[in-house]
Formats: structure tokens, C-alpha cells, sequence
């Protein structure tokens, strides 16, 4: 840093200078053992931080706004449209339809919508070109931008299967890349990273597999790859979680500057499941507050909440408007609407961000070595990884020292939530036959919540 005005009457103080100090105050204290731990992706994080802790400069990607988006079912098209103008003038920006069926009316859920200023996502729960055709003729002329959430890769980890074969999946795939050429308002492509945060891999794991899997795509389809979006969810570790953000983008950008394409990518953000509650059930409204801060802070291009009730309720206005509501005060009253570069220039995040993308492009580099991210999911290779890493966070949790407020420290003993349930709030078991292991969500509190509603 260059010195001027003020501070030319302050000498430069060293790292060195600095830990001399904090070991001086320690008065015999171990410096190592009292004031280093150490994260699941063995990052040996310190007291404080200096530039000297930088070995390379973390690039800049601009400042950018983001999108305050909500999620709507679209089983009936036409309530889904009406919601969908409702949602649009209390402060949701970006729209992303669920939608079912390969029978729905995907124009009809777009009917009064500007889709000049309105970002649409479609996240389909099937894999078909001819209902696609119709939404590719309509919006390829517009001054629209869309997002097609298709993933095959990432229905064969969730389930276990491809949604037909894989060399179906990956024609009908080719076949929608084709359409979805380089500058097209179309974006085909969607690698999810967040099945893999909420069956517990860590940060390293998460980024690591999810450039294999976006580097499975980029094998078949190099020649036309679209600008792909990364579906990312975002845990309570607060700073970690934004260098994990910023490391993604850093990691793609590199990813695809070897392959020669396009750098861009559209990062979708998310509140990770894997802490949620059913108990004291308002604590998760702190939780996806944080969650959603640190998306903004490692510069999401979209961000969406979660209801606090989603674990154990139906979709229900009020806690739709609550979700909806904190990212709105975020963006408008706290000065979030353009926050992405924040954080540069922050030691610590920094230095976070350099080492998360370092462990995890190693990490990527043996997994490609041994035959690629597919070849290691039908081995169970990756699958093991991430229940070992699971594991260890429950162990975390089962011994107090994870704490989730309400549910393992500091408990309501006359909670009741056995008459209030809705909806199923566990892991569902699975008995049907499957190509490979599927890699499964799983909360924390699963275990405990179940004796707690035992023994109501």
C-alpha cells in the first residue's frame, strides 16, 4: 500500500511485528493452541490477518446488483401467473417456476410478464425438447433473459438415475445447447452445487465436484457451451461462506479460460437446508438472514430465500412474504443492493477465498486424474467423501460443540410440533433400484427432532 497525506507519519507494521505483540499479551500462552483453529477443510485460520498473507491477487469480477428471486410451483398454470404478478410488486425481481409436468403451458406462465426487465428461471423436473421448442420460439427474439435449469448430471446424483439413459440425456442435452449458442438471452445449462452442501460436503468438496461436474459438460459440449448458472447453497459460516462464492467464480473463470470460452457464469444462491429446524422453528429466519448476506457479499447474481417454515409447512403467503421481505430489507435498507465488492481487499476473506480455490482445484485435478466425476460417482468414490464429511458435522453437532439455538443449546421444553406438521420433515428412505448410490439431504437435527417428537 502506497503511503500518502496522514499516513506518512505511521511506520509499516510487519506481520511478524504484529504476532510479537498478541504473543507478548498472551503472557506464556500458546499462540498456536489459544488462538489458531482449524475448519473441516483443514484451513488453519488465524487471529488476524496481513497482505503478507496474500500470494496471489484475487481478481476482481466488477460490481455488480442482484436479484432478489422467489420460487413458484407452477402445477396450475394460471395461479401460478397470477402469483407470479402478485410477487412482482412486493420486491421479488427475478421469477423461477418449478415446473412438474412437461404438459404445462410454459408460455402461459409468462402471459402480462416484461420479460425485458424480468430474469425467469425454469427449473423443470423432467428432460424433454418438444415442450421446450414453443418457450425457445417465443423469448429467442426478446429482449428477455432466461434460464433453463437442466441438469442430468445432477438428477443422476439426486436419484440415482438419469432421467432416461445417458446417452438420451446427453443428445436432448446437445440437441438445447445447439439452440443456445454464445450471446444467446437463453442459458441452458445449470450445474447444482447445493445437493452436495446439504448432504454435507465441505466447502472444499462442494467446489471441487462442482467444477467435475460442470467439467462433464464442457467435455461433451466444448465446441457451443452456454454460459452455465451454478446453484449454490450457502451455509452459517459466515466469512467461509463468502470466500466460497467468490472462489467459485474465481474457479470457473479458470476452468473455462483453459477450455478457451466464455468466463461468465451465473452464480443462483440459495439457504442451505442442513441447519434448519423444525424446533424453535423462528431461529432459521436469523439463520437464512446470514445465509443470504453472505451470497450478496460473494457476489450472487441472483439470491433466493427460504421460508423459516418450509421444513414442516406448505407454501403459505405469509411465510412467502417474510422470505421474500429480508432480502428486500437488505438490498433497500441496508445498503446491500450493490455489495458484491465489499469484500475485496478484506485480508482474511481473501486469503479464504485463495485457499478454498487452491485445496479444491487440487481436489478437481486428482478426480479428473482417476477418470472423471462420473467414473468416481459410479465407483462410490465421491459419495463415500461426502458421507465421511457428513459425518464428522454430525458428530459436531451430537457433542454440542455445532450449536443450533433451540434445538441442541437452549431448548423450549414445551415446544409442540407434532400437531403442526404439513409436511414430512426427515430423510426420506428410498427403496427403488438405482444406477448408483444417490448422494441424499440430510439435516442436522434430524435424529433429535425425531426423539423430541416421540416423546411429546
Amino acid at each position: 500500500m502506497s503511503k500518502s497525506g496522514l499516513f506518512d507519519e505511521f511506520p509499516q507494521v510487519s506481520a511478524k511485528q504484529w504476532k510479537q505483540k498478541i504473543q507478548y499479551d498472551l503472557k506464556g500462552a500458546d499462540y498456536n493452541e489459544t488462538l489458531v483453529w482449524e475448519s473441516p477443510e483443514g484451513i488453519k485460520v488465524k487471529p488476524f490477518y496481513h497482505a503478507e498473507d496474500l500470494d496471489k491477487t484475487i481478481p476482481s469480477y466488477g460490481q455488480k446488483k442482484w436479484c432478489v428471486a422467489q420460487i413458484i410451483y407452477a402445477g396450475d398454470v394460471s395461479k401460478a401467473n397470477l402469483k407470479a404478478h402478485d410477487i412482482l410488486k412486493k420486491g421479488v425481481e427475478t421469477l423461477i417456476f418449478t415446473i412438474p409436468d412437461p404438459k404445462i403451458d410454459l408460455v402461459g406462465l409468462l402471459k402480462g410478464i416484461d420479460l425485458a426487465t424480468v430474469p425467469v428461471h425454469f427449473n423443470f423436473e423432467f428432460l424433454a425438447i418438444e415442450p421446450l421448442k414453443t418457450l425457445f420460439s417465443f423469448v429467442k427474439d426478446k429482449e428477455a433473459q432466461v434460464y433453463f435449469h437442466i441438469d442430468p448430471i445432477g438428477n443422476l446424483v439426486r436419484t440415482g438415475n438419469w432421467h432416461h439413459s445417458q446417452k438420451e440425456d446427453e443428445a436432448i442435452l446437445g440437441e438445447l445447447v445447439k439452440q443456445t449458442s454464445t450471446g444467446s438471452n437463453i442459458a441452458t445449462l445449470v450445474v447444482d452445487i447445493s445437493l452436495y452442501q446439504n448432504a454435507g460436503a465441505d466447502m472444499v468438496q462442494q467446489l471441487a465436484y462442482g467444477l467435475a461436474h460442470a467439467n462433464e459438460y464442457l467435455n461433451k459440449f466444448q465446441s457451443n457451451f452456454p454460459k452455465p448458472i451454478f446453484k449454490v447453497a450457502v451455509g452459517g459460516n459466515y466469512f467461509f461462506e463468502i470466500a466460497k462464492i467468490k472462489a467459485l467464480r474465481w474457479l470457473w473463470s479458470t476452468l473455462a479460460s483453459a477450455y478457451g470460452i466464455d468466463k461468465m457464469c451465473h452464480i443462483l444462491a440459495i439457504p442451505s437446508k442442513r441447519n434448519k429446524t423444525l424446533y424453535d422453528y423462528n431461529v432459521n429466519m436469523l439463520r437464512s438472514t446470514s445465509e443470504s448476506m453472505s451470497a450478496i457479499l460473494g457476489g450472487a447474481d441472483t439470491v433466493c430465500n427460504v421460508p423459516y417454515d418450509a421444513l414442516y409447512h406448505k407454501d403459505n403467503e405469509f411465510a412467502e412474504r417474510i422470505a421474500r421481505n429480508q432480502l428486500v430489507l437488505l438490498k433497500e435498507e441496508s445498503y446491500f443492493e450493490e455489495a458484491s465488492r465489499a469484500t475485496e481487499g478484506a485480508y482474511y476473506i481473501e486469503s479464504l477465498t485463495q485457499q478454498l480455490a487452491e485445496k479444491a482445484l487440487a481436489l478437481f485435478k486428482q478426480i479428473e486424474a482417476s477418470g472423471g466425476f462420473l467414473d468416481s460417482l459410479y465407483k462410490g468414490k465421491i459419495q463415500q467423501k461426502i458421507k465421511e464429511s457428513a459425518a464428522k458435522e454430525q458428530d459436531l453437532f451430537d457433542e454440542g460443540k455445532t450449536t443450533l439455538v433451540g434445538t441442541n443449546k437452549y431448548q423450549n421444553p414445551k415446544d409442540r410440533m407434532k400437531d403442526d406438521l404439513e409436511l414430512y420433515p426427515f430423510m426420506k428412505k428410498r427403496s427403488e433400484k438405482t444406477q448408483i448410490v444417490p448422494i441424499i439431504e440430510k439435516r442436522w437435527a434430524e435424529e433429535l427432532e425425531q426423539k423430541r417428537l416421540d416423546d411429546e
